[in-house]
Parts: structure tokens; C-alpha cells; sequence
């Protein structure tokens, strides 16, 4: 069938960057003789045709041909291309009730997720064979198909329970335990079977102990309420059977990477394209966050996902895991306790003193792992700022005191995450290697990121911070902005205001040349400063009335911090938010509070506005998310600026803010506690956010530190208002 691909039209199909007419060439170079053409076919076919997931007219178009060169013997690579059909199939069954119709390439409405959803069904005769090919790599890269694409509910079941008789390799088998779950959750029909045989595969003393474990976790995520206080011995149990004897202990390698196999990966890079040093970081970081490193770990990850606010279990789980002998075990779960702490509430001592535990000199590989971690948890961290000191204090000493430069990857790498992490927690022994990367210049960005976070030891960061952001080359490319960026935002959080002549000196160069990119940042920077600032308030004023919404924003921002003249600022703030709806803007009107009270007609205009839209958005059905985030800003300003005479309009309006989009929380309840006995009848929901067991989710920063904060403010709350009598009804209220 592969010399019928010119009777399609492929220039008139798309894929993820165009027109489609390059795929009949990768689909030819999927059957090549040569493996590295087939490699490169592959890996553009997926890059374009089936990109991110995404499905195309031509990913349509390539399905028959696909299947024609899975069912050929002379395909080269049919595992390789049933595991692509796998994969096309997998993402239209997912998306095919959440994308049900979507906008078509040519901008008309499209059904096709579920039309190349059902075109997989129509071939589920062809995924039975594959599961039956004498090629256990084509069986094995089938049998999430079973799963997938059968409609037979009996037939399904069993199809799976003669797979898992027949297979002999544990990775396939306990494929076959995954799969079965898989069509249970598509096909609830399947429960009662799917059931009974994950029972006796759990409970049989005979059964493999792989088998034992994957039927127990794949069964708790099909049928939660098989889920007892038996579950997670039973699992750690079987855990301590599956994990292999740690191997004899080795001298470590001169990196401290250790003899595990873990560390195969780090290596030092091939030279290539020249890349800003933090984009490659990046990209590094993404890979290696894609790793799986114990053959355990996936059904690991299914568990703690079925077992969701069973807080204990998990913990005592990833306590074993965590305590493990297998370094591959241990550093997989690194990842695992981290997501529990930032997701959950709850006390996570012992959890992250074991990730501190992980911070081992002789294997860089797992501490640079457990350092991220470490820092990802920010304050939490602090039961792990002794042993990220220790480890940070080693390698100074017995390595080499720019340990932070070392030649060695995998020891640089780790030292910089649990320094990064050790100035997360404000800790000064995070500074001899920050000074080290500042005053070399290596990875000099990772230092400069957290060195805000040592305001203590400004004297000594901030004069080479200057010298860094001063050194600058404006036309030095498309880093320029961030290391600019970047520079900017430490000098403002150290605060010393040694940085101002620089950072003046910078917002007259920007404003010269027009470069209002750079201007805006350095406003904000400047104004952090307050009248300390005052050099910077002349060239702030001159672009308070520029074109641009954001840059005259920044400015104003600037000259109120500095000047603190709300004449001068309440007029242009006024001509300003008349023509546009900065959020910026209403938040410095807030911030001037009551002397700007000349805007508050403007600010209720805007509510007003914003709530109608929000109403027609959920009158349509609309899929466009309501803007609660303008209405929290400009509530939170009408107090500012009119104190209790607004207590009902802003009340009710955070209120329903926050029961609609939960990201908002630490944003109303600030608001709450600046609003002292007025936000009295918001008492029942503080109660309630205190306890939920599930963090806030925290818009774009992903940050534990936000959750913390609320919690903290609605403890405030309650204790400020717990003696205080409850004030008159409401207006709302008494409606």
C-alpha cells in the first residue's frame, strides 16, 4: 500500500507547521532498510504529525498506510509502528469528549478526535493480532490497544487474562495489569470481572510478586473502594520482594556520580549550536524530569494517584521509598514526596528531612535531584537546611572550594541546586559559592536568580550585581533580556540602595533609545526603592505620559513610590485608566488609597463591566474563563480607597471571586484581612480554607509559599475577629 501514498492530496492536509506534503517522505523513511533514515522519519512524523499530542487532517490521512506496514512482515521496525498507531489512537480516545468539535485547520468546525477514534475501533481486529505476533516487541507494543480500542466488553477481559498466561516477560505482564484497569475506567461494564481477577492476583501467594503489585495498585485505580488500611503494607511488602540487592559499595567516581546506573545520562554535552546557558538548562531539566528510573515507578505513581487524601498511606509509602536500597527507588521518589508536599497539607517533617537524607557527596546525581526538590519546597525546606548546608560544606572542602565551577557536571550541577536551595531559605552559607559564580562567571545566571534572597548579605552581592547588569551589552541578543531581567529583579530585592545610580543611569539609556522593554522593569525596580529612589524621579515623570499603557503605568508607579504626591499622580492615573483597563493601573490606585478617590467612579465601571461579561460568558455556556482576577483587583482598590463605604459592593464580589476560581484565594483573602471587622460574614469560607487538606493552586508561580500565606492570613482573620462582635447585616445580606 506504500505506493498509493501519491493518491492523496498531502499538500492539501496540515500538520503541526503547514501543509502536509513532507509526510509521504517520512512515511516511505519509516520502511527503509536503514535504521538511522527510520529514526529520523519517526521523529519528524511525531514532531509535526502527531505534535503534542495534537491530531491533523494528515494523521488521518496515515493511519491505513500504518496499519498496512504493521501488518507487512518485511516492515523493519513494526513495533516501532504500532506503537505509533498506539499513540495516535491513545490521544483521539482521550480528547475525544473533552475536543468533541474543534476549530479544523481551515478554521471550520471538526470531529476529528472522535472520527480517528472510532477509525482505531474499526481496526481493534488488528491490535488482537498484533497481540499474538510472534515479535514480542509488535505484543508488547500492543497490548494497551486491547485496552484502548475493543468494544467488547467480554471479549476485552478476556483477551487481557490469556495475555497475561502467555507472556513471560514482567514488563509485559504487568502491562497486561495496567491495561486491564485501563479498559475498566473506559468500560465500566468490565468492573465485576476486572475485579474478581485482580483479587486473585493480589491475594495469591503463588502469583510473581511484580504481578502481586501491579494488581494492587492498577486495582486501588479502577476500584477505589478496594483501598484499606491493608493496602499499603501489602504494596511496601511486595516493594521490599521486587527491589533489587544494592550493589557492593565502590569507590565514587571522580564527579561523585557514583557506580550506579543512574548517572550513565550525565555526561558532558557535545559541542554544538551556541545556546543561552539557561535555555540549555531548561531543556536539560525537561528531559531529565521525563526519566523513569525503577521498573517500579509508574505503578508507584498510579498508587499515590488512587490514593489521592489517604495522607498517612502516602507517607508511609514514600517513607519506604524514600528508605529504600535501590538508589534507582530512592531517587524516583524524590519527585513523588515532592508533589505530595506541595499538593497536600499536612505535617511533612520526617518527608523532607528524608530528602535532605538524599544529599549524599559521593552520588551527585540523586542530591542534585533532591536539592531541586528541596527548593521547589521553598520554607518547607527547613527541616533539610542542616543537611543542604553539610553537603554544600563538604564539597567546599573536599573537593575544591569553587566547588559551584567544578569541571565535573554532575558534582557542579548538585552543588549549585542545594545552594540555590540553602539561599532559598535565606541561609548565608549560601554565599561563598554565589560569590564564586559571580565573580567567574560560570552558570552566573543560576547565582543570580536566588541571590535576592539574601538581602542580609547585600554588601557583598550587590557590587558585583552592578558590575554584572552595567557590563551588559544591549545588543548582545536575545539572552540580553534575560540577564537584564534577571539583574533587575535582584538588585531590587536586596534593596540596597547603592544600586540606584546604576539602575537611573540605565532607565535615561533605555529612555534615549527608546527601548521601552527595558524601561518598564527598571521603573518597577527603582520604585521598590521608595524615596531612596529620588535620583530616578525626573526620567520617571518624563515617560508618565508615554504611548505605551504598560511604560506610562510603571512610570506612575515609580513617581508615586518616590514622590509620594498624589496630585501629581491621581490626574494622569485618572486619563489613564479612562482609556484602558490596566491591572496594573487599578492596582496603584489602590495603593495611593483614599486620596485617589477621584478614580472610583472609573473603578466601579469597571466591576461592573467585568461582572456583566462574566455573566454573559456563563449564560452562553461560553468556554472563554471568566476574568476574576480584574474583579478581585479593582475590589481590593475600591477599599483602599473608600474603606467601609464599599463594604458592600466588594464584599460579596470577592466572596464569589473566590468560591469560582480557587487560584485566587491568597489575593481575596489579603484583601479579607485588610478589611478587619468588615470581612466578618466572610468567616464561613476562611473556616473552610483552613480545612481543606488540598493546597490553593497558585496561577502561573506554582509556588507552596502562596498556600502558606493564606493560611496564615485566615488564621489572622479568625483570631482577630473571634472576640470581635458581629458587625450590622449588610446590605446583601439583609437581602
Amino acid at each position: 500500500m506504500i505506493n498509493n501514498l501519491q493518491s492523496i492530496d498531502w499538500a492539501s492536509l496540515g500538520h503541526a507547521y503547514g501543509a502536509a506534503g513532507d509526510v509521504p517522505g517520512w512515511l516511505c523513511g519509516m520502511v527503509s532498510p536503514d535504521a538511522e533514515v527510520r529514526e529520523k522519519a519517526f521523529s519528524r512524523f511525531y514532531g509535526a504529525v502527531l505534535h503534542q499530542g495534537s491530531v491533523y487532517s494528515s494523521t488521518v490521512a496515515s493511519v491505513p498506510f500504518l496499519f498496512a506496514m504493521a501488518d507487512d512482515p518485511a516492515t523493519p521496525d513494526r513495533a516501532a509502528v504500532v506503537a505509533l498507531l498506539l499513540s495516535i489512537g491513545r490521544e483521539a480516545v482521550d480528547a475525544e469528549e473533552v475536543y468533541a468539535v474543534v476549530c479544523g485547520e481551515n478554521g471550520e468546525d471538526s470531529t476529528i478526535y472522535p472520527d480517528t477514534a472510532n477509525l482505531m475501533r474499526a481496526h481493534a481486529d488488528a491490535f488482537i493480532a498484533y497481540a499474538t505476533d510472534p515479535d514480542p516487541r509488535v505484543r508488547r507494543a500492543s497490548i494497551e490497544g486491547l485496552g484502548l480500542f475493543l468494544e467488547d466488553a467480554e471479549r476485552a477481559v478476556g483477551l487481557l487474562k490469556e495475555r497475561l498466561m502467555h507472556e513471560s516477560g514482567v514488563a509485559e505482564r504487568v502491562l497486561v495489569v495496567q491495561t486491564m484497569a485501563d479498559l475498566v475506567l473506559r468500560l465500566p461494564a468490565t468492573a465485576a470481572p476486572a475485579r474478581a481477577w485482580f483479587d486473585a492476583l493480589a491475594d495469591s501467594g503463588g502469583t510473581d510478586a511484580h504481578i502481586r503489585l501491579a494488581a494492587l495498585a492498577h486495582r486501588a485505580r479502577c476500584t477505589p473502594d478496594s483501598i484499606d488500611d491493608r493496602t499499603v503494607p501489602a504494596v511496601i511488602g511486595l516493594l521490599r520482594q521486587v527491589t533489587p540487592a544494592p550493589p557492593p559499595e565502590q569507590d565514587p567516581a571522580p564527579d561523585g556520580r557514583g557506580p550506579s546506573r543512574l548517572c550513565a545520562c550525565e555526561t558532558e554535552p557535545e559541542d554544538g549550536p551556541a545556546v543561552p546557558e539557561h535555555i540549555a538548562a531548561a531543556f536539560d531539566d525537561l528531559e531529565r524530569h521525563g526519566r523513569i528510573h525503577a521498573p517500579t515507578t509508574p505503578l508507584l505513581k498510579a498508587l499515590h494517584e488512587a490514593l489521592g487524601a489517604r495522607f498517612d498511606d502516602r507517607k508511609a509509602l514514600l517513607t519506604e521509598q524514600l528508605r529504600s536500597a535501590d538508589r534507582a527507588t530512592r531517587y524516583d521518589a524524590i519527585d513523588m514526596a515532592r508533589r505530595l508536599i506541595t499538593s497536600w497539607r499536612g505535617d511533612h517533617t520526617d518527608l523532607v528531612r528524608l530528602i535532605g537524607d538524599c544529599l549524599q557527596p559521593g552520588d551527585s546525581y540523586t542530591s542534585a535531584a533532591a536539592a531541586e526538590a528541596l527548593a521547589a519546597l521553598e520554607r518547607l525546606a527547613e527541616p533539610a537546611r542542616e543537611a543542604l548546608a553539610a553537603y554544600v560544606t563538604t564539597q567546599l572542602t573536599e573537593h575544591r572550594p569553587d566547588a559551584w565551577a567544578s569541571p565535573h557536571r554532575g558534582l557542579r550541577r548538585a552543588h549549585q541546586q542545594a545552594v540555590a536551595a540553602l539561599a532559598g531559605l535565606r541561609d548565608e552559607r549560601a554565599l561563598p559559592s554565589l560569590l564564586v559564580a559571580l565573580d567567574t562567571g560560570t552558570d552566573a545566571w543560576r547565582a543570580v536568580a536566588v541571590a535576592g534572597r539574601l538581602p542580609q548579605a547585600a554588601a557583598a552581592l550587590t557590587p558585583r550585581l552592578i558590575t554584572r547588569f552595567t557590563a551588559i551589552d544591549p545588543d548582545s541578543g536575545d539572552s540580553y533580556g534575560f540577564e537584564f531581567n534577571s539583574l533587575t529583579i535582584a538588585l531590587s530585592q536586596l534593596g540596597d540602595p547603592t544600586a540606584v545610580p546604576a539602575l537611573t543611569d540605565a532607565l535615561r539609556n533605555a529612555t534615549q533609545h527608546k527601548r521601552s522593554h527595558l524601561a518598564e522593569p527598571l521603573l518597577k525596580a527603582l520604585a521598590s526603592f521608595g524615596p531612596r529612589a529620588e535620583a530616578a524621579l525626573d526620567p520617571a515623570r518624563r515617560l508618565s505620559e508615554a504611548d505605551d499603557p504598560s511604560l506610562r503605568t510603571a512610570a506612575l508607579g515609580a513617581v508615586w513610590e518616590i514622590g509620594r504626591h498624589p496630585g501629581e499622580v491621581v490626574p494622569l492615573l485618572s486619563g489613564l485608566l479612562e482609556k484602558h483597563r490596566a491591572t496594573d493601573a487599578i492596582d496603584l490606585a489602590g495603593r495611593i488609597g483614599p486620596a485617589a478617590i477621584p478614580v472610583l467612579p472609573r473603578l466601579r465601571q469597571i466591576l461592573d463591566e467585568q461582572l456583566a461579561e462574566n455573566a454573559r460568558n456563563e449564560r452562553n455556556g461560553s468556554s472563554v474563563l471568566n476574568d476574576w482576577w480584574t474583579i478581585i483587583r479593582v475590589a481590593s482598590a475600591l477599599w483602599e480607597i473608600g474603606g467601609t463605604t464599599q463594604t458592600d459592593t466588594v464584599l460579596p464580589v470577592l466572596l464569589d471571586a473566590w468560591k469560582n476560581d480557587d487560584t485566587s484565594a491568597h489575593a481575596v483573602v489579603a484583601c479579607l484581612d485588610r478589611m478587619g471587622p468588615a470581612a466578618h460574614p466572610a468567616l464561613p469560607q476562611v473556616h473552610a480554607a483552613l480545612d481543606r487538606p488540598h493546597r490553593y493552586e497558585q496561577r502561573w508561580t506554582g509556588s507552596v509559599a502562596l498556600d502558606l500565606e493564606t493560611e496564615h492570613t485566615c488564621r489572622t482573620i479568625l483570631v482577630r475577629l473571634k472576640d470581635h462582635a458581629e458587625p450590622k447585616p449588610t446590605l446583601i445580606e439583609q437581602a
